[in-house]
């Protein structure tokens, strides 16, 4: 995978071609904050992605004002989309905007290698009590280049099954420890009352490659597709990855919430939320928004399963939501200061004891000591061990059955993803969208896909 990353990186231009365009709209951000500093107060510009997690931290983040007062705090808060094309622009051109950026372990590996991150080792290593080895192995793994992190975690997920425990039990089944997507149709389809009524199941199928790839991606790994084979041949027409996708496809189709061509994550979270579909299949950082009563009407009444499989033994996905310092910041150090205490242990005691946060809705997927804190087990402990579990099986290095030249559980690590995921996911939703067949939208991905495997064969 090395040396495919440095191969994408000869394709740089291409990439700042693609961004420079949004780069104009930054101009138009706001947030909260300071807008300019006082005399011996640094401001520190926070872009970052508009999760339930991050308002968090905005709403905790006047207590390290008042516990740093050289230090002032303006966040940029955008939505994922948004975000993703807003902090590629400004990074990859060195804009200079941000002092921190809100980026995933898609990202931080590759614009380590291109130079536009800050070796975080040194910040570590000064900073008493931090542990960097307290976190997860594979997220801290995920975050790092050449063995050195260059962006921290905030929280990490992978994916996993939601149920109603109570619709189950009445419908007399008992959901396994370990389920196939074949049993995951079956109980969607014996628990699907039809449309305006409670459906079976709901799966993303909103465009975007953070979106409906998302959980599609595992779907197609643990079936044995792939994107690439070693040679760097597309494989999206491919038998493994037409019977996932016109699964994927067939079971939102016909057991899944109305408008999926249209919903993503933050659609499924109110549709399973409000009872209105007795599965979810998404991120296990979900749990703490349909756990909470104030949120959701189903909480306490629901199950939780690892991600469903075929043909491998698991099939969650690795992702995290990290902080990282551009190279261009002339605030490095105050960048760190707020960083080091947005991703410490501290963090994770000041969120789950703040009354209007609380310990369901503490980041979780970052520090292995996060599980040993006998609140947080007490009221997450009917999905904190899978949240681990999942974590800690996920396998960027061999996402699926036949070898791959590229990392990734849902996205493929390179450059190009970006526009190649986003172009498939169009097509994708289209096919759930009834607009094309699933064959129509996999021989147009095919073609997407062999342009950019053409470019690593060279």
């Amino acid at each position: 995978m090395r040396g495919a990353a440095r191969r994408g990186r000869t394709r740089l231009p291409a990439l700042l071609g693609a961004v420079v365009a949004t780069l104009g709209l930054l101009a138009g951000c706001s947030g909260a904050g300071a807008l300019g500093s006082a005399e011996g107060v640094e401001t520190v510009t926070v872009a970052i992605v508009s999760n339930p997690q991050m308002e968090d931290a905005i709403s905790l983040a006047p207590q390290f004002e008042a516990e740093n007062p050289g230090i002032r705090l303006r966040f940029v808060s955008l939505s994922e989309n948004e975000a993703r094309a807003k902090i590629t622009a400004s990074v990859a051109t060195g804009g200079g905007e941000f002092d921190i950026v809100m980026v995933s372990n898609y990202e931080t590996p590759q614009w380590a290698q291109n130079g536009w991150l800050t070796d975080l080792e040194p910040f570590m290593a000064a900073t008493p009590g931090y542990d960097r080895a307290d976190f997860i192995p594979t997220v801290r793994d995920s975050l790092s280049y050449e063995g050195r992190m260059y962006s921290v975690p905030f929280y990490g997920e992978s994916s996993f099954l939601m149920y109603r425990k109570d619709i189950f039990e009445q419908a007399g089944i008992q959901m396994p420890a370990q389920p196939t997507w074949q049993q995951v149709a079956e109980y969607a389809a014996r628990l699907d009352k039809g449309p305006g009524q409670q459906r079976g199941i709901c799966l993303r199928g909103k465009p975007g490659w953070g979106e409906v790839m998302a959980p599609l991606d595992t779907v197609i790994n643990t079936f044995g597709g792939r994107w690439f084979d070693p040679q760097w041949r597309a494989q999206l027409t491919s038998p493994e990855v037409r019977q996932a996708v016109q699964f994927y496809v067939d079971l939102v189709r016909q057991h899944g919430q109305p408008g999926a061509s249209q919903s993503g994550f933050s659609e499924c979270a109110t549709q399973f939320g409000q009872g209105q579909v007795a599965m979810w299949y998404d991120a296990t950082s979900a749990a703490g928004t349909v756990e909470d009563p104030a949120e959701s009407t189903v909480a306490g009444r629901i199950g939780y399963a690892p991600a469903p499989v075929v043909a491998t033994p698991a099939s969650g996905w690795l992702y995290t939501w990290s902080l990282g310092i551009p190279q261009t910041s002339p605030r490095k150090d105050a960048a760190w200061q707020f960083m080091a205490w947005m991703t410490n242990r501290d963090y994770i005691q000041r969120a789950g004891n703040d009354p209007e946060i609380g310990w369901t809705s503490v980041p979780p997927g970052s520090r292995q000591s996060t599980y040993q804190i006998p609140q947080y087990q007490q009221v997450a402990n009917a999905y904190a061990p899978l949240i681990l579990d999942g974590l800690q099986r996920a396998n960027p290095q061999q996402p699926t059955v036949q070898p791959v030249p590229y990392q990734g559980v849902q996205f493929v690590r390179i450059p190009e993803f970006q526009d190649l995921g986003t172009r498939v996911s169009q097509q994708v939703s289209a096919a759930i969208a009834g607009q094309i067949t699933v064959d129509e939208a996999l021989e147009q991905s095919q073609n997407y896909a062999e342009t950019v495997g053409e470019s690593y064969q060279r």
